[in-house]
């Protein structure tokens, strides 16, 4: 009895003393410190890019940095307006929309409705390895098969030029918004489909009029990640866009965009410190702006849409 007595101690200290070590104890710990980690990293980009554009604007007014229409700061006489960037990225950031928008969505609407269950399996990983391939591999394929094609449709066409780019940032961001399309629609209830199909309605119309709408919210949020991603690529518009930094608003001419202008400083012999230097944290936080626009835009509608079931 004294053995038991004993043993039975012996068992709740050891319990006591584990859970000092168990999980519940140690996780929210853990994950609050990975949780920091994120959170500190983010302001401390965001934080550098504010000082060091602060430094930039104290040499150039903000208001020609914003309106000005000549882009040359490595020129020796620096122009600082800021448009032709965003022209040139809003250029090609519209033409991948187009490209890859009803592309994506069609392609959601198929596996979500029409696929069997063989053909998406196979179709649903096959688009997740292509938003995988690395970016500089459809630059060069920009570069190297879309524009011939295109030269040979059109032969004022550039070698660099931004309808090149946009096809191709556009094919590059389709397997994110189908994808992502797909799976607010396979969410959407079995039950609006089976009513619907009760009252006649044909496959397509339970995909334009039940589905999509009842799953508008999650669409319009891999859109905007969609765009955000066009918004912000980097190595195909270097590759196949050119770098002429002018106020363009022809796609088979050459453009230059807010991401490829910083690669082609951040790679070049500019002097640190210099307000040309300087201009890479003005850009960089001009592009972060107009992300950050899109994402609360894009959150403000998927709240204002979200259906709830």
């Amino acid at each position: 009895m004294a053995n038991t007595e004993l043993t039975t101690a012996i068992n709740r200290q050891l319990k006591r003393k584990k859970s000092w070590f168990s999980s519940d104890t140690l996780m929210p710990g853990i994950l609050s410190v990975f949780a920091l980690i994120s959170i500190l990293t983010t302001v401390g980009i965001v934080a550098i890019l504010v000082f060091e554009s602060i430094g930039f604007f104290r040499q150039v007014p903000i208001a020609d940095f914003l309106t000005g229409t000549k882009w040359t700061p490595l020129f020796a006489d620096p122009e600082f307006g800021v448009l032709p960037l965003i022209v040139g990225t809003m250029m090609i950031t519209l033409i991948g929309s187009v490209v890859a928008l009803p592309v994506g969505l069609g392609s959601a609407i198929y596996l979500s409705e029409y696929a069997p269950d063989r053909v998406r399996a196979v179709l649903k990983p096959v688009l997740e390895i292509l938003a995988g391939i690395p970016t500089i591999v459809y630059g060069f394929f920009a570069l190297t098969f879309v524009t011939p094609i295109l030269k040979w449709l059109l032969p004022q066409t550039e070698v660099f030029n931004a309808l090149s780019a946009g096809i191709v940032v556009g094919i590059m961001i389709i397997p994110m918004i189908s994808s992502l399309s797909e799976d607010a629609m396979m969410a959407v209830p079995r039950s609006l489909r089976s009513a619907a199909y009760a009252l006649g309605s044909t496959k397509l119309e339970v995909a334009v009029k039940i589905v999509v709408p009842a799953a508008f919210s999650g669409i319009v949020s891999s859109f905007v990640l969609g765009l955000s991603r066009a918004v912000g690529e980097t190595m195909i518009v270097t590759l196949a866009a050119g770098n002429l930094a002018h106020m363009s608003y022809n796609p088979l001419e050459s453009i230059q965009t807010l991401t490829a202008y910083i690669v082609s400083v951040s790679s070049g012999d500019t002097q640190h410190g210099t307000v040309e230097y300087l201009t890479i944290y003005a850009v960089g936080i001009t592009l972060f702006v107009i992300t950050l626009v899109m994402n609360i835009l894009a959150g403000y509608i998927s709240r204002k849409f979200r259906e709830e079931y």
